[in-house]
């Protein structure tokens, strides 16, 4: 059960985050102001309510399945959780409500698009280690096979 709860929460997780980045990138390239004000403001409400127990729920099974488990995988797994979490708790959420607020009252400004650069950068950043993550975990669960480097032929 616990490896379900973990494999599900993260892959929402992970999907949230990509969902939220993809989202951005294309309606600033393409978007009116209204929908990078409509895509901000579903960013917070529904998307937070969303990401945040997804990610606690991803955190929470995955600490008590690592207590059983050893190894460099479930070693780099565990560096990379505090990261993701300080970068979701310190960046990404406050970034998301200050871009909603400023949209919601027409602010485009030099300092919207500075938070919002820093919000893609963090969510880039999530989704590489969160990537990673998700690597090793379909490799400690025996998914996913080592790759060896080839040997160069003589």
């Amino acid at each position: 059960m616990k490896r379900t709860v973990h494999l599900v929460a993260g892959i929402l997780a992970t999907s949230v985050i990509a969902t939220f980045f993809t989202s951005t990138v294309l309606v600033e390239l393409f978007g009116s102001f209204d929908a990078v004000t409509k895509v901000k403001a579903l960013i917070v409400t529904p998307g937070l309510w969303i990401l945040i127990p997804a990610i606690a729920a991803t955190g929470g099974s995955g600490f008590t399945l690592s207590q059983s488990r050893q190894g460099r995988l479930v070693e780099n797994k565990k560096k990379r959780m505090p990261f993701i979490a300080a970068n979701g708790i310190f960046v990404l959420v406050p970034s998301a409500i200050f871009l909603n607020l400023w949209a919601a009252q027409g602010i485009f400004d030099t300092r919207f698009y500075l938070v919002q650069g820093l919000e893609l950068l963090a969510g880039a950043v999530n989704l590489s280690l969160m990537g990673l993550n998700i690597r090793d975990g379909l490799r400690l669960s025996g998914r996913l096979r080592h790759n060896k480097p080839l040997e160069p032929t003589r």
